[in-house]
């Protein structure tokens, strides 16, 4: 269970904390002294601090500080008063993963909330490499083809040293977990690696967010905002879809790169910052260059070392591997038995394109599983697309299996030959909601607020929905 630890000397907003957080999952450990907080964390870890700015005994910055140090990967929320936002910028430029202010939102709260625990998670989740076991500890990347050894090799020659990294690969090809591998293999995995994504923010948003801001440096910039460079200081820095970057913010991550300094927009004042960057993309960068879309100075300093990570069609001895694995770990958390795979549907899934690469085989482990209901997995099973197209190995993308009525009968049909009567009919709807409430989250980057409009909810219907499926740990 996720653990959040939540240090304030108002008993009303500890146990507001509590209710806000217990009832969504997680379990809640709060305390009104700094010292017992750290003395906590000597003994104990947990996934997230949320901590008031103004404690009797011991200042919050000085309380962040020796939280960081015996937790550096640790994200800490900082509260502060309207009139200590000063205190709360500098808390956020010693570490402090982002900073509120009292009285907060509650959903404003969540959201940050929400946000901190998926960075935790990409910090703190273990990725294996080419593991000999298909049931690893944490994620995988799997495979043992020539190309993926490749891939292997690569992370491990630049792992330990501080030059950009540049991952290239089409959609789905797992782009973000060959970043995670590196900077969890290299010198900076002590402190924090922040994650940004190019294409989720518009172009002004995305220079603040990189960058900082002044107040008034633009319409809707009412205080001085710290920018995720300098917020990652000494630290990794994950820019993913770069190609979807603007040229005006491409010009300043260039100097940044070449001088390590930049300017907070609105701003004058050089900033020296010393960070890691990764950078990942799927997009054709010399077609881009070509078309005035990305610059050519740019591509020559991220493309010093590149990985790039091949589509599944063209490492097809990996799959086997890969569907044993994604139907133990789906099988693993919904709860049922992992189920077999016949040999003539083995092959169908072997002779496929996979359009999606790994991501689309992964989704569609998890819909056998719920669907076959521990049973073996025939070729019957398989969508539609899977069983027509895979003998001419055609790339064009699959139709999304919800457009196809009569696969969804065949599935809904296997289901009820295994798991009629009782609660058959509510136990198929949890399982489905379930999956495409993750999925919503996992495309949305785990913003709730995005996620509902994904899938037409209001935010408390899908609050009230994740908290019945156990969605609430931001893993």
């Amino acid at each position: 269970m996720t653990r959040i630890l939540v240090v304030d000397d108002e008993p009303t907003v500890r146990r507001a904390f509590e209710a806000l957080l217990s009832v969504r999952g997680y379990e809640v450990v709060t305390t009104g002294d700094a010292e017992e907080a750290i003395h906590r964390l000597e003994s104990d870890d947990c996934d997230l601090v949320v901590l008031d700015i103004c404690l009797p005994l011991m200042s919050g910055l000085d309380a962040l500080a020796r939280i960081k140090q015996l937790r550096p990967v640790v994200p800490v929320i900082v509260m502060t008063g309207r009139g200590t936002t000063d205190t709360a910028i500098e808390a956020t430029k010693r570490g402090a993963f982002e900073y509120q202010l009292k009285p907060f939102e509650p959903r404003e709260m969540l959201d940050t909330i929400t946000k901190a625990l998926e960075a935790a998670r990409l910090m703190k989740g273990r990725v294996d490499l080419g593991p000999e076991t298909t049931e690893p500890a944490g994620e995988a990347i799997v495979g043992r083809s020539l190309v993926m050894q490749q891939v292997y090799k690569a992370i491990g020659r630049v792992a330990q040293t501080d030059v950009t990294v540049l991952i290239r690969g089409e959609t789905g090809t797992g782009k973000e977990l060959v970043a995670r591998a590196i900077y969890q293999h290299s010198q900076r995995s002590h402190l924090p690696m922040t994650v940004v994504n190019c294409a989720a923010l518009p172009e002004t948003l995305l220079e603040s967010e990189l960058f900082g801001s002044e107040r008034g440096a633009f319409t809707g910039a009412v205080a001085r905002r710290i920018g995720k460079f300098e917020q990652a200081h000494g630290g990794t820095m994950f820019l993913d879809e770069i190609g979807d970057m603007s040229l005006a913010t491409q010009a300043k991550v260039l100097r940044l790169l070449q001088e390590r300094s930049f300017e907070r927009l609105g701003s004058n004042e050089t900033i020296q910052v010393d960070v890691r960057v990764l950078c990942a993309t799927n997009r054709d960068l010399e077609k881009a260059i070509t078309e005035g879309a990305f610059r050519e100075d740019l591509y020559h300093r991220l493309n010093v070392v590149t990985i790039p990570i091949p589509p599944l069609r063209e490492r097809r001895e990996d799959i086997p591997g890969l569907i044993d694995y994604f139907l133990g770990r789906s099988a693993r958390t919904l709860g049922v038995k992992k189920p077999p795979l016949a040999d003539q549907a083995l092959q169908l899934l072997q002779d496929y394109s996979w359009p999606g690469n790994v991501r689309e085989l992964e989704h569609l482990m998890q819909q056998l599983v719920i669907f076959t209901g521990g049973y073996t997995i025939q070729a019957s099973d398989l969508p539609a697309a899977v069983q027509g197209r895979a003998e001419g190995g055609s790339t064009e993308r699959a139709p999304m299996i919800e457009d196809q009525e009569d696969q969804w009968l065949a599935l809904i049909r296997q289901y009820l030959t295994t798991s009629s009567g009782g609660a058959a009919h509510q136990d198929l709807l949890d399982r489905i909601e379930k999956l495409l409430i993750t999925e919503a989250l996992r495309q949305s980057g785990g913003n709730q607020t995005r996620a509902a409009r994904l899938l037409g909810l209001a935010r408390p219907t899908l609050h009230a929905k994740m908290q019945k499926y156990g969605l609430m740990s931001g893993s």
